[in-house]
């Protein structure tokens, strides 16, 4: 008598494919879906063994691995040697961090994004650029990795986190998001596994998701990348290469020790370990710390960009790859862009050079304080503490709320903020927090009035 016979055997997951078709890896694929979907299937639930499950429903071995493996792959399911496979813990969180534009009342504290009445001096100086004779080369296409002249003004900008590096080592892309995208795709093959923090930007799973990449949690210690963690998942996880936001981290606004950023420069040369190092933030400390790239430059894609310290709308990134890295991600990123904006680049290299994105930087550095100032009087006992110039804040929840739950009422009060799902990797229940923008409501009056609402629900 089959295994699947007895009706009450105890499995946590009892697919039915006696009313599927096609070939059965994919119909599990589908079932799985759908029981996610239905709420059927909770994250974080621990799936059975792949072989009992496979004894159940009187299959291949190797169809249940095959349809775990592209489950993987579309970020439902997350495994790791030893410990099984679950259900991941944000499979229902949406990923995609962009201000809503469904309500004019609603508050957005949400999407990082800096406000567009700090950009006036962007728009004085692209105005003057295109009063100049040549300004119509602007609206061509460009040279994909960007001029010398438009490389420099990175290298120089670079320079301002203690990290010195040339054109050579230079490539110029379409905003963070599409250099964080190009590296992964360039370097890292479907199936491949790298490692970041249990909570880490949504940017990062998005594009993993896409190119069918698996993000593994790696072991933190005070909100810290361990040397025993990372070698524990190189060994036995066989990650590639490592994800990490070392400077006003996503989302917990935490900043990393010098000492972690040796030790993790230090391993990556000693295992030849890919590190990819997103410094989207690095420049709003008042005084930066050395990216890991300064330890450990032949291993470190290196992201630098524009959008939180000078204007969002430049999409302009400056990204640090080491040389034998360098062809292939200028071929994916022509591939993927063709060429970047020379208009754009054009008005980046100018403000850098005339000093004018100092001048926005340092203002952004002052707007950010004073509503820092705001959010550490309102929120006292219930926000997290960070530096003073942190583009965002995580609030503590009570006991009774989740991060998903906090997040829903929050949006009926009218103010949009991000719940712990979102920014989750991993099997492991999400924390009980939600992140906020200190940056993204337009006026003082609108971020009071948002944290006034949020204090509300928390009391």
């Amino acid at each position: 008598m089959s295994v699947n016979s007895f009706d009450n055997y105890p499995m946590s997951w009892k697919p039915d494919l006696s009313r599927t078709s096609g070939p059965k890896y994919l119909a599990l694929v589908s079932l799985l879906e759908e029981d996610i979907k239905n709420g059927r299937l909770k994250a974080g639930t621990k799936l059975p063994p792949q072989r009992e499950l496979a004894d159940f429903l009187n299959v291949n071995l190797s169809t249940i691995s095959r349809a775990f493996r592209l489950c993987e792959q579309k970020g439902l399911l997350s495994a790791s040697v030893g410990n099984g496979t679950y259900v991941s813990a944000d499979v229902t969180a949406e990923t995609i961090l962009l201000c809503g534009k469904e309500s004019a009342r609603m508050i957005d504290m949400g999407a990082l994004v800096p406000q567009i009445a700090g950009s006036h001096k962007v728009k004085q100086y692209a105005e003057g650029l295109l009063k100049k004779p040549d300004a119509l080369k602007l609206f061509s296409y460009g040279v994909p990795e960007g001029t010398a002249r438009q490389r420099q003004a990175g290298a120089v900008w670079l320079q301002k986190s203690g990290f010195h590096t040339d054109i050579q080592h230079l490539i110029l892309a379409a905003g963070g998001q599409n250099a964080l995208t190009a590296a992964l795709g360039a370097l890292l093959q479907r199936g491949d596994k790298i490692g970041t923090d249990p909570s880490t930007y949504p940017g990062v799973k998005t594009a993993a998701k896409l190119l069918g990449i698996h993000l593994l949690p790696i072991q933190q210690k005070n909100l810290e990348m361990t040397e025993d963690g990372i070698r524990y998942a190189i060994q036995n996880e066989h990650i590639k290469g490592i994800y990490v936001i070392p400077d006003f981290h996503n989302p917990t606004a935490h900043i990393m020790s010098v000492e972690t950023r040796k030790m993790i420069a230090r391993v990556a040369q000693e295992k030849d370990l890919l590190i990819i190092e997103d410094g989207i933030n690095n420049l709003l400390e008042e005084k930066p710390l050395p990216p890991i790239a300064k330890f450990a430059p032949e291993q470190v894609i290196y992201l630098s960009s524009l959008s939180k310290t000078i204007s969002a709308g430049l999409r302009t990134a400056y990204v640090h790859v080491p040389q034998r890295y360098y062809q292939i991600v200028t071929e994916v990123l022509y591939s993927m862009n063709i060429s970047i904006s020379p208009l754009l680049a054009d008005i980046s290299a100018g403000l850098i050079e005339n000093g004018t994105a100092d001048e926005i930087l340092r203002e952004r550095q002052q707007e950010i304080m004073k509503r820092n100032f705001i959010i550490n009087e309102m929120l006292h006992g219930f926000v997290t503490e960070s530096q003073i110039t942190s583009p965002m804040r995580c609030i503590r929840l009570p006991d009774h709320f989740t991060g998903k739950s906090f997040e829903i009422c929050a949006k009926q009060a009218g103010v949009q903020v991000y719940g712990a799902e979102r920014f989750t990797v991993g099997n492991k229940a999400a924390e009980k927090f939600v992140r906020i923008s200190v940056i993204t409501p337009p006026a003082i009056q609108n971020l009071e009035e948002g944290i006034y609402r949020l204090k509300k629900i928390l009391a």
